[in-house]
C-alpha cells in the first residue's frame, strides 16, 4: 500500500483552531459508538492469542508496521497522555488529527471520514472517554519515514449529523464518519483514498498487518462483484460475525466484535445505504 498518498490528500495546510468545543457530552451515546459502530478498540485495544485483551481496553498498541512506518494506536485510556488534554483538544484530535502542542497524528487514524462526525456525536465519544476504567500501558511514538503535511484539510467549525433512523442516509453517515467503512472498502489511490462517485466502495485497499499478513478490503457496492449476491441476512451476518454465507470465516481487520453491537436499526441503516451504492467492478 502507498500510504504516503495519504499525506497528499490535503489541499488546505492552515492550523486554525476550529470552532470552540464547549456541549456536553452524552456518555451513554459515546459508549454506544465507542464500543459499537466506531469500534475503536478495534486499534486501541492491545491484542492476545485469544483476541483483544479487554482488561487493558483502549491501552493501545502496535497496529502496523511497513516500510512507510511503524504506526502505534496511543493509550486514550485517563491513563494516557489525553488526560492533559482539554475537552477541546481531545475532540480536535479526534476529528482533524492534530494534537494540542500542533503536531500531527498520522495514519492508519482515517481522518479524511473523521472529519465528519457530527458535534454531537464527538461531545458523546470525549465524554465516555473520560469515564473508562484507567489502563497502565506505555505506547511507543509512532514512527513515520514519509513526510507529514501540515494538516488533513482545513479547520471544522461544526458539523451537524443527519436524523437518526432506517435511512440511506443515516445510513451513509454510519458507513463513513463513524465506522469509515468506505475508506476501507476504497481503493488506494495517488491522492489518498479513493471516495469519489467512480470508486466508493469498489475494494481493494490493502491492510498490512505487524504480523506481516496482507489483507485485501472487498468491493461493498451493489454490483455482481460486491453485494449484489447476497440477502440483507447474509450481509448482516458477514458484517456482525465475519461469516460468509457458506459457512467460511472472514479476516481482521474488520471489526465483527464491535458492529455486532449495533442497533438492529443502525445495521438496516447501513445495509440501505449499501444497496444504493452504485455497482462498480473490482479495481483492476
Amino acid at each position: 500500500m502507498n500510504f504516503k498518498a495519504i499525506f497528499l490528500m490535503t489541499t488546505c495546510l492552515g492550523l486554525g483552531a476550529g470552532a470552540a468545543f464547549a456541549q456536553e457530552g452524552d456518555v451513554a451515546r459515546g459508549e454506544y459508538l465507542v464500543t459499537g459502530p466506531a469500534g475503536c478498540g478495534n486499534c486501541h485495544t492491545p491484542l492476545g492469542p485469544q483476541g483483544p485483551v479487554m482488561e487493558q481496553a483502549l491501552g493501545g498498541r502496535l497496529v502496523e508496521e511497513s516500510e512507510a512506518f511503524t504506526a502505534y494506536a496511543p493509550n486514550i485510556t485517563p491513563a494516557g497522555h489525553i488526560a492533559e488534554w482539554s475537552d477541546a483538544e481531545l475532540a480536535r484530535a479526534i476529528r482533524e488529527g492534530i494534537r494540542p502542542d500542533g503536531s500531527l497524528i498520522g495514519p492508519p487514524m482515517p481522518f479524511a471520514m473523521y472529519r465528519g462526525l457530527g458535534d454531537e456525536d464527538l461531545a458523546a465519544i470525549v465524554a465516555y472517554l473520560r469515564t473508562v476504567p484507567a489502563v497502565e500501558n506505555e505506547v511507543p511514538h509512532s514512527e513515520y519515514n514519509i513526510p507529514l503535511p501540515p494538516a488533513y484539510g482545513p479547520p471544522v467549525e461544526s458539523v451537524s449529523a443527519p436524523a437518526r433512523g432506517v435511512s440511506a442516509e443515516y445510513g451513509a453517515y454510519l458507513a463513513g464518519p463513524i465506522s469509515h467503512c468506505m475508506e476501507c472498502h476504497s481503493p488506494m489511490g495517488p491522492q489518498g483514498p479513493m471516495t469519489g462517485p467512480d470508486h466508493l466502495g469498489q475494494g481493494g485497499f490493502e491492510f498490512h498487518g505487524p504480523d506481516g499478513s496482507v489483507i485485501v478490503a472487498p468491493n461493498i457496492t451493489s454490483g455482481e462483484d460486491g453485494i449484489g449476491g447476497y440477502s440483507d441476512a447474509e450481509l448482516k451476518a458477514m458484517i456482525t460475525e465475519g461469516v460468509r454465507p457458506d459457512g467460511s470465516r472472514m479476516s481482521p481487520p474488520m471489526p465483527y466484535g464491535y458492529l455486532a453491537r449495533m442497533t438492529e436499526e443502525d445495521l438496516d441503516a447501513i445495509v440501505l445505504y449499501l444497496r444504493s451504492l452504485p455497482a462498480l467492478p473490482d479495481p483492476s
